[in-house]
């Protein structure tokens, strides 16, 4: 059977709030699973203002109309506006999810910390971070976390063995063609890597004639041939839960029509063998449609 998993990163708060179930109702619709990776902290996305300076950002903003995705007033927390508490005021409709059978996981405590800070930490900064996203995990949920897709795509080498060592099922942090068990700097990791495989909608639109009228049909292109391992879409609740939601409708009755089976992150990890999933180093490049570099799946170790 073919099988496409939906990873939905949930960034801020807005998102959470409006983009959060308008993606349960489609995903429910359309009959189709999903894992929710949240944001459990505060949300600062205003400080990212800071990455005016980073090579390819202004290009890729103004591709994606962030002020029309996000809202001013998004814009302005960790600014001009204190950042809400996520975790704290969303926790019910979290809960709601999950009793709704979807699949749940971490995504961060504070996005913008974590996406500008994780990739030059030092292992204790790391560990607090992930930490403070694990307990307030807890008090949602009222059970650890078992899976974990970092902020930006954004790792270091404690990151990874922090995951093992939380005992995470397996981890979707990196890009790639398909799951693998992670060597980082030489040492083989035992939480498995789910990469996303397939480009997202924002580093598609505006680049080679894709709009928001036509990417789906680009995508749908990319996923027709039958893979081993099946793929992995990324999302964000910010997007596809509000603006480009039609779009990802679009997705979800393409798929369908392939014939994949719509499902979770950990329902893609359950129908694998893990003993026959191969080792890759991980590592850090650049992606086209994404400014700044994140974690990739590299060559195979050994």
């Amino acid at each position: 059977m073919r099988l496409l998993a939906l990873k939905i990163d949930v960034d801020t708060y807005r998102g959470t709030r409006i983009g959060v179930p308008r993606l349960v109702d489609a995903l429910q619709r359309h009959q189709a699973n999903a894992t929710f990776l949240w944001s459990l902290g505060p949300d600062h996305t205003g400080r990212a203002i800071k990455r005016v300076f980073r090579p390819g950002f202004m290009k890729k903003v103004s591709r994606t109309s962030v002020v029309e995705h996000y809202g001013i007033k998004t814009l302005l927390y960790g600014t001009l506006l204190p950042g809400p508490d996520i975790g704290k005021r969303c926790a019910e409709l979290m809960r709601g999810v999950a009793a709704a059978g979807f699949e749940n996981g971490i995504h961060t405590w504070d996005h913008i910390r974590w996406q500008d800070g994780v990739a030059s930490a030092e292992a204790d900064w790391t560990r607090a971070e992930m930490n403070l996203a694990a307990e307030r995990y807890k008090t949602v949920f009222g059970e650890p976390a078992r899976t974990h897709g970092a902020a930006g795509w954004q790792m270091n080498e404690h990151a990874y063995r922090y995951e093992q060592q939380l005992g995470l099922r397996y981890a979707a942090d990196t890009r790639g063609t398909h799951p693998f068990w992670p060597v980082v700097k030489g040492e083989l990791v035992r939480c498995a890597q789910l990469p996303g495989t397939l480009p997202t909608l924002d580093e598609l639109i505006g680049l080679d004639g894709l709009t928001a009228d036509n990417v789906h049909e680009h995508i749908l292109r990319l996923t027709e041939q039958e893979q081993p391992y099946g793929h992995v879409f990324t999302l964000h609740a910010e997007l596809e839960g509000m603006k480009l939601l039609p779009v990802f409708e679009r997705l979800l009755e393409g798929w369908t029509a392939q014939g994949y089976k719509l499902v979770s992150c950990g329902d893609l990890y359950d129908a694998l063998d893990p003993a026959t999933l191969p080792y890759h180093h991980v590592e850090m490049a650049e992606i086209e449609g994404r400014s700044g570099v994140l974690a990739i799946q590299g060559a195979v170790f050994p």
